[in-house]
């Protein structure tokens, strides 16, 4: 690994717009955007960089935060007055939920001054060491906690499904062609995935396609060929999605990542290139 913590804080300017993204983590320092409802997939963890973060789950009221943790689906809404904004993304299904670090087992505003400290010099070394950064996937839960997380242990043939899910975002992969795959009846399928996963089959698709469109926002390409690129039947079904998982309109995402330099972005090149 390359990159170590700094003993002191390097912060780089809040401008210095990266995203680390991995097949199971994503890290992004950027614009936060408007406080719109979103629903997200994946456990979220939100830092404060030049203002205090505000935060409220599912409607409820609203909390003033240095660090905010939000586990999977369910919705929230966050804001600061600042424009930017420090986000770690763990996909649930690859790691133990029970042996997770105390403050990932929080939802809403956690107090956690030291660990944030940590996430903004770890921001500030990735902005230091520019495009030479050499960073593997493996490399991420190390550099923001310290040691590797404890991964979950699925059945093997859930294993299966969520392989093509993530792989394959841009194909209609179908419960029943899992099932059929699993050699488990379509009923008894989704119940399985549900119990291993957490969280229903249709509701795991719709967040892994929404995913893999952060693969593609500093790409200049037309709106309507990334929805079909990444699996969406047209251009309502794609804003649709979309707005309810980030907050955001696809337009106004593009609009506020044309200076996000991302690493990691090999999935991205395979399915243009697909």
């Amino acid at each position: 690994m390359s990159l170590t913590p700094s003993a002191a804080p390097r912060l780089g300017s809040s401008a210095e717009r990266l995203m680390w993204i991995t097949p199971s983590r994503v890290f992004y320092a950027g614009l936060l955007g408007a406080p719109s409802p979103r629903t997200q997939g994946a456990l979220a963890v939100y830092v404060a960089l030049d203002a205090p973060l505000r935060i409220r789950i599912a409607g409820g009221e609203w909390h003033s935060t240095e660090v905010a943790v939000v586990p999977p689906y369910v919705p929230y809404e966050i804001a600061t007055d600042a424009r930017h904004v420090l986000n770690l993304l763990i996909e649930p299904e690859t790691v133990d939920c029970a042996a997770l670090p105390a403050l990932l087992q929080h939802c809403g505003a956690v107090q956690a001054p030291e660990w944030a400290a940590r996430v903004r010099r770890c921001h500030a070394d990735l902005v230091a060491q520019g495009r030479s950064v050499d960073l593997q996937p493996s490399d991420f839960d190390a550099l923001f906690w310290g040691h590797a997380l404890t991964p979950r242990v699925l059945d093997p043939r859930i294993a299966r499904a969520l392989s093509r899910l993530q792989e394959l975002p841009g194909t209609p992969v179908t419960a029943q062609a899992c099932a059929a795959q699993a050699q488990l009846s379509f009923s008894r399928f989704l119940h399985v995935f549900k119990q291993e996963v957490g969280a229903p089959f249709r509701s795991v698709r719709t967040w892994k396609r929404a995913r893999s469109l952060l693969h593609h926002v500093n790409r200049e390409h037309h709106l309507v060929h990334v929805a079909l690129d990444i699996g969406y039947p047209d251009s309502t079904h794609f804003s649709h999605s979309i707005r309810q998982t980030f907050g955001l309109k696809p337009r106004d995402i593009f609009a506020g990542s044309r200076k996000l330099r991302i690493i990691g972005s090999q999935l991205a090149a395979t399915v243009l290139l697909a």
